[in-house]
């Protein structure tokens, strides 16, 4: 009898252990390039995710701009884009090249993200170092205005 309970005890032990090892290393989203990424790993870090579509004129307007503080500020700011309309990954690769956007796109999300899908376009989220949303921005966005945001941001 108390081999049994040993022996459940154990594989209790074991299940609750695998599931906190599997929480720990899933992704909470994969980008076009493959690459798995969890929020956790940016704790510290301001982030930069820009909602678009390619229906959304001012969305392709701002590429330009979005790939300029991407190549500027990326080592020190991680950027990411995300589809508004649900794309398979073919299409996404196809956005990607016909608008010439240099940063990386969120292609699954495994897990809840930090903001919720905007209600209009385009929208760009700065998330603080904490991992929560400090600043929706509507509207056409330059390297320059986001990082004057995240300057701004930083003093508060």
């Amino acid at each position: 009898m108390l081999r049994k309970f040993l022996f459940s005890v154990l594989i209790i032990a074991g299940l609750m252990a695998g599931i906190v090892g599997y929480s720990l290393v899933r992704a909470d989203f994969t980008t076009d390039d493959g690459v798995s990424h969890q929020w956790k790993n940016y704790e510290g870090q301001w982030v930069v995710v820009n909602y678009f579509a390619q229906w959304c004129a001012p969305c392709l307007r701002e590429i330009p701009q979005l790939n300029d503080f991407y190549q500027q500020y990326s080592s020190d700011v991680p950027m990411f884009a995300i589809s508004f309309d649900a794309v398979t990954p073919e299409e996404l690769a196809q956005l990607k090249q016909k608008f010439d956007i240099q940063f990386p796109l969120i292609e699954t999300v495994e897990r809840a993200l930090p903001m919720t899908k905007p209600n209009s376009l385009p929208a760009t989220f700065i998330i603080g170092p904490d991992g929560q949303v400090k600043k929706q921005l509507l509207g056409e966005q330059t390297a320059a205005s986001l990082r004057r945001a995240i300057d701004i941001l930083k003093t508060l």
